[in-house]
Formats: C-alpha cells, structure tokens, sequence
C-alpha cells in the first residue's frame, strides 16, 4: 500500500491533474513512481501472476476557484485517468450554488496492469470551463494481486 496526499489549497485548472507529495508511505518498493509535486503517478505491473491489480483510491475537498484565478460557478468534476483516458466508472461531480462552497468527493477502482508493462494514473479537473480549488488531497494504491 502507498498514500500521497497535498494538504495545502491548490488551484487546478480545466483538464489539468491535482498534484500530490511523497511522504512517509509513499511506495519503497518501485511499483509506483512519482515524482514529489507532480500529479502523474507509475504503476507497475510486476508480479509472479499474469496481472497485477491495484485498488486506487481518491479522496479530497473540492470547489470552485475564485474568478480571478479562473473560476466560474459550474458544477466541479474530478476523475481518475489511466494512461491520459478518463475512467467512465471513477468520475465525481458536484454542482455548488455559491463559489467557496466545499463538496468533499471520493473515487475508487480497480486498475488491471499485465506483467511486464506499466500504466500511468492521475487525477484531473474534468470540470467544464472551470478551475477548482483542491484541498486535503489524497490518493491511496494498495496492490491487491
């Protein structure tokens, strides 16, 4: 199991990934890499088996930034993207009535990776015409076979 988390607020822009640290349970193993501050993480499908499978898990606050960094009032949408392709079944969205209004969203699946190869995995702002403010961001992998 691995955990990245990003406490602080961030902005991320339409189609662009929440970012996220290395800390204390980050993989040590080189299964996943990932680069501390970049939103983009490597999952390999290393395993005496045929397939290694990941439960991926993402949970944080989320809302609409401020207009001035470029927030319209719009429903606010994140998913989990495999290899650059949102994944149809780990899509959240939420529709607040006011900017500043926080929804806390959470995704999980499974993610299926042949031996021998490498996928990668990263959360986006798939809002429509909106940047949103990110906060308490955090994703978890646990390798399950």
């Amino acid at each position: 199991m691995a955990e990245y988390s990003y406490i602080p607020t961030q902005t991320v822009a339409e189609n662009e990934n929440i970012l996220f640290l290395d800390g204390d349970r980050c993989c040590k193993k080189g299964y996943i890499t990932h680069r501390s501050g970049s939103g983009v993480f490597r999952l390999k499908g290393a395993s005496n088996g045929c397939k290694a499978i990941y439960r991926v898990t993402f949970n944080a606050n989320v809302t609409v930034a401020p207009a001035d960094e470029g927030g319209v009032l719009a429903p606010v949408s994140v998913a989990l993207q495999e290899d650059g392709e949102t994944l149809g079944n780990a899509v959240a969205t939420v529709t607040p009535a006011a900017i500043g209004d926080l929804f806390n969203v959470s995704l999980s699946t499974f993610i299926v990776i042949p031996c021998g190869c490498c996928v990668t995995v990263s959360v986006e702002n798939i809002s429509d015409g909106t940047a949103i403010e990110v906060v308490n961001a955090n994703i978890i992998f646990d390798r399950v076979a």
